[in-house]
């Protein structure tokens, strides 16, 4: 039996710095049988928009859309997925970078497991590609622990529309978007399952939006309200007394798997 089609995500705004390393990462996959689906955001740099250009007309399997106005992230995804043809849905940020085995592992561990959302670890680095530290991901996700933190890596993740019956979108939000739209696949079918090997790069940049978590308050109320159905004043008491000191405890819990980490890898170049 041949390989299904993955439709890999990818917005872009001004990502020209990085975004050559990113695609390539996608397009030097071991599981050939994907297609890159760009949209971007309507970058202002010509960069970005030279390197699209040029990843189309050199493999056919990128293919790119140009927004006329700049809507955010959530909807650039949500063009692509669209278009995309696939069976399986991924994504990967402009920034971000996957190991050249990641979907062949995957797409055989979500074969294996009959689960509709899976995703991996991932080691997490700088500007300069020095490496920071790892997110471990755990291996079985449920429902209720996505309630109080998100679990997924977006960079990570992939869907299977066969087994949810449709694609599902990311809600139209300006932030929070990923930790919705797999809120709203486990309330289908759950759980989700993790490779807890890190398999990708993220890129973690002083501007994210998820690096002030308390500037995010009203995302998340929004989330707890429109996904979940909750009320407001459910939706702030999960949020202070379920998902910061959830958030609290993952942050503890990341730097010591990135200090072992860290230190194994230090110990290998000794």
């Amino acid at each position: 039996m041949g390989q299904e089609l993955v439709s890999v995500i990818m917005p872009t705004f001004n990502s020209g710095k990085f975004l050559s390393a990113s695609i390539e990462s996608i397009l030097a996959q071991t599981y050939q049988n994907l297609e890159l689906l760009i949209t971007d955001d309507a970058s202002t740099d010509s960069e970005t928009l030279r390197l699209i250009n040029e990843f189309a007309e050199r493999d056919s399997r990128v293919k790119v859309e140009r927004l006329a106005g700049n809507h955010g992230p959530g909807y650039a995804r949500n063009q692509s997925i669209k278009r995309a043809q696939g069976r399986y849905i991924a994504f990967c940020d402009s920034d971000d970078r996957w190991m050249p085995e990641k979907l062949e592992r995957q797409i055989k561990f979500m074969t294996e497991k009959g689960c509709a959302l899976s995703c991996t670890s991932y080691i997490v680095c700088d500007a300069n590609d020095q490496e920071t530290g790892v997110v471990i991901a755990p291996a079985r996700i449920t429902l209720g622990m996505m309630k109080r933190d998100n679990k997924v890596g977006c960079l990570t993740a992939v869907y299977d529309t066969h087994l949810l019956g449709r694609k599902f979108y990311m809600p139209e939000l300006r932030k929070r978007q990923d930790w919705a739209l797999f809120l709203s696949i486990l309330m289908q079918q759950q759980p989700a399952y993790a490779l807890t090997e890190p398999l990708a790069y993220y890129r973690r940049r002083s501007n994210s939006v998820s690096s002030n978590k308390l500037s995010l308050i009203k995302y998340n109320v929004n989330v707890y309200q429109s996904i979940l159905g909750f009320s407001k004043l459910k939706s702030y008491a999960y949020f202070f007394c379920l998902f910061m000191p959830t958030y609290y405890l993952k942050v503890l819990k990341r730097q010591c798997d990135s200090r072992a980490f860290l230190n194994a890898k230090l110990a290998t170049l000794e």
